[in-house]
């Protein structure tokens, strides 16, 4: 993975400001073309994680025995006003 100075290494350049140490300036169009390369390559990245990850859990899923389940009684649902009451308008 490429660090984040790498994207504009060959575009930067120094410049003074008045009563100010030189300091680095990138020129827009050269920021836009490094924020387009960072994008493609974190989309890039993203495919092959998430291919990584759904590799990962298929060999989770495959080595893992299937266990039976077990059925629990499900929580009887109250509810929350009693029948007797009105309900406010």
């Amino acid at each position: 993975m490429k660090n984040p100075a790498d994207y504009l290494a060959r575009h930067v350049f120094e410049a003074r400001r008045p009563r100010r140490e030189l300091q680095p300036v990138v020129a827009y169009a050269d920021a836009v073309q490094a924020l387009t390369q960072a994008l493609a390559d974190a989309e890039k990245y993203k495919y092959l994680l998430m291919r990584a990850l759904r590799r990962h859990a298929d060999e989770l899923a495959a080595a893992q025995p299937t266990a039976p389940t077990t059925q629990t009684p499900e929580t009887p649902v109250l509810p929350m006003y009693p029948a007797g009451l009105p309900l406010a308008a």
